[in-house]
């Protein structure tokens, strides 16, 4: 607040003595102390509460995959083979990932890798890579119509996959525990290399549209080893905690699958028949030679590391 200049000498009548004036002057003077002194205690606070909504906008302003990157980073910081997030922090990441759209990862339908290819080999895959480390990636499958990601499992991850758009025709399946590995000739071209079979559960076998909720398989449980298959163009944001590591042991395995009926095991284990259906035999064999899976530059938001 300024001084006052017209408006003193429109209040001042000629009879205003001396002792008047010194009496308004040391008045007007403790007004000013208490007004400056009040000013430089409203500015710190107003210092403090505009940091404190600019932290507040900074958070709010944050783009998804910035957030879902934060996220990671809390979620996997302890991360190692058979790390499992705690229901909490599998909530917190599943909550983040249920929002992202494909516009937020700078997707559309029109993109070309999701146009339908004439191709005698298997529609090629595309992979957009986000972002890896040693306690998590972050990454994008982009899938043409009938494109296929073969079965294939993920030893001690804990998985989250969004579908962002499409349909896709999900199947996994779960080891049977306490059943052992047998010696089965079920696919002599893989037998060679590949001779025992295991027994596994269905835990899905359905289509899934997007928008829909996050998919979640853990180590042992969830679906560990599952195959996609593209009903129409799809795209499927994958985080994985901790990542495939040849050198910690977390090598990507795939598989073929076959009937439980396809292979008599009467003698080894004792199944109801009516859950012979939801059981399938499952061969480790070598990695399909009509998978082709080829990197593109991911153009959505880009995250900060620090």
């Amino acid at each position: 607040m300024g001084r006052a200049t017209a408006g003193d000498n429109d209040i001042r009548g000629k009879g205003f003595s001396k002792l008047d004036k010194e009496t308004k002057a040391n008045t007007e003077d403790t007004n000013r102390v208490t007004i400056t002194n009040k000013n430089k205690i409203t500015t710190s606070s107003d210092s403090r509460g505009k940091k404190s909504r600019r932290r507040q906008r900074k958070m709010i302003t944050l783009h998804p995959v910035q957030r879902l990157f934060n996220a990671c980073k809390d979620v996997f910081a302890s991360a190692g083979t058979g790390f499992v997030p705690s229901p909490d922090k599998i909530e917190q990441l599943s909550a983040l990932l249920d929002e992202i759209q494909p516009a937020d990862v700078g997707l559309n339908p029109q993109m070309p890798f999701f146009s339908p290819q004439v191709t005698r080999r298997a529609p090629t895959i595309t992979y957009l890579h986000i972002h890896a480390c040693e306690k998590f990636s972050i990454g994008i499958f982009c899938l043409p119509p009938s494109g296929v990601l073969p079965l294939h499992n993920h030893p001690g991850m804990t998985v989250f996959s969004k579908l962002l758009l499409g349909t896709m025709h999900i199947k996994s399946y779960d080891w049977v525990v306490d059943v052992p590995s047998t010696s089965a000739a079920v696919d002599p071209s893989q037998t060679a290399q590949h001779p025992e079979v295991g027994l596994a559960k269905v835990k899905v076998d359905s289509d899934l549209t997007a928008p829909c909720k996050t998919s979640i398989l853990y180590p042992a449980d969830g679906g560990n080893m599952h195959c996609f298959t593209a009903v129409t163009a799809c795209a499927v944001l994958d985080v994985l905690g901790p990542p495939y590591s040849d050198p910690e042991g977390r090598h990507c395995t795939y598989y073929s699958d076959y009937p439980f009926t396809r292979f008599s095991a009467d003698e080894q284990v004792s199944i109801p028949e009516e859950e012979k259906e939801k059981l399938a035999w499952l061969q480790e064999r070598d990695k399909p030679e009509n998978l082709v899976v080829v990197g593109a530059p991911y153009t959505g938001p880009k995250i900060e590391e620090n």
